[in-house]
């Protein structure tokens, strides 16, 4: 994983998972990613879809969301179908495109063990977080999945593959704001020690470098930096003053940082380039670092998923990030700003 490189950071409007692979391979040269659709519903959203890569442990449907199921249902099944169907169409546009065998790197995303800990009920109807045998099993299937999810992609593409761990819950986690069932029902704060060996028993299971994405209003930033992770993934507007330490601590450590600066709704006035690239400009500025860490350390992204922009703003923010990507790995010293 290198910087200086535009990638996104999963989700894509639509259903269609050839027009959209073929989309994000073309729009991200450098770093495109499996496609996911959650418009098709159950089983394509970021939670549902992990059913299909869990080894030894499915997930069913509820009211609520999702739980774990005692044998394989429709809800496996169709999650299954639709990740097959993902892959036989990025293998298709790779191999139409000539990049088959060729080393090039793809991405691949996945729901973390802590988010899926939290969102997912066991069969009594209480979160997975609140059963730490459960955890931890649902931790192992998850790695062993992913291990395997990973080779398939090798194998398929001939590429090097990133794996990216969506961590959406892991603040709410680590603060104890977790609801259970009912109000009668809380959940404790997760030790942060706990926190980070069950995120790390992913990550070391892994052959294939590791970038940690927590879309969430104040990100973690200390705990994403002590994990495992090769490169932390957030959104840039969401940083203030007092996370400039753990940032500086991150890179110095020789982490990247994937920044999400390409906003994931059309604004009402068109961004440029420069108006994208500014606040990770002025951010390494803050922390007194070398405008060259935006070509060895900085990869852009939009700000989230564009799952739910309308498609020609999608287009239009990977046009952008990708812009402004190359013009980090160019020439970082000579941007400046009106």
């Amino acid at each position: 994983m290198r910087g200086g490189v535009a990638t996104g950071v999963g989700s894509w409007p639509g259903t269609d998972p050839r027009e959209a692979a073929a989309t994000i391979i073309g729009e991200l040269p450098d770093l495109p990613h499996l496609v996911e659709l959650p418009d098709r519903g159950i089983g394509a959203d970021m939670i549902g879809r992990v059913s299909a890569l869990l080894v030894d442990l499915r997930f069913d449907s509820t009211t609520r969301g999702y739980r774990l199921a005692a044998r394989p249902g429709a809800v496996s099944r169709r999650a299954r179908d639709l990740l097959h169907a993902d892959l036989d169409a990025i293998e298709e546009a790779w191999e139409t495109l000539g990049l088959a065998g060729t080393g090039r790197v793809v991405k691949l995303q996945s729901a973390g063990p802590l988010t899926l800990a939290a969102e997912v009920e066991l069969p009594g109807g209480h979160r997975i977080l609140t059963d730490s045998g459960a955890v931890r099993d649902l931790s192992e299937s998850l790695a062993e999945g992913l291990a395997r999810h990973v080779a398939e992609i090798r194998r398929r593409l001939g590429a090097e593959v990133v794996l990216q761990l969506d961590e959406p819950q892991l603040t709410t986690v680590l603060n104890g704001a977790l609801q259970g069932p009912s109000i009668l029902n809380t959940i404790g704060a997760l030790p942060e020690p706990d926190a980070l060996h069950i995120i790390d028993t992913v990550i070391n299971a892994q052959s294939a470098p590791v970038l940690l994405h927590a879309c969430a209003s104040r990100p973690a930033l200390t705990t994403l930096g002590r994990t495992a992770a090769a490169a932390i993934s957030f959104d840039a507007s969401t940083i203030t003053t007092a996370d400039l330490d753990a940032l500086g601590e991150i890179l110095d450590a020789g982490k990247k940082i994937a920044l999400g600066l390409t906003p994931a709704e059309a604004p009402a006035k068109p961004p440029t380039w420069r108006d994208i690239a500014e606040p990770a400009v002025r951010l390494i500025d803050r922390l007194a670092l070398p405008r060259t860490t935006l070509a060895t350390q900085i990869l852009v992204t939009p700000a989230c998923g564009l799952a739910g922009a309308p498609l020609p703003w999608s287009r239009q923010a990977l046009a952008l990030t990708t812009e402004v990507a190359r013009a980090f790995a160019d020439e970082p010293e000579s941007i400046t700003f009106d």
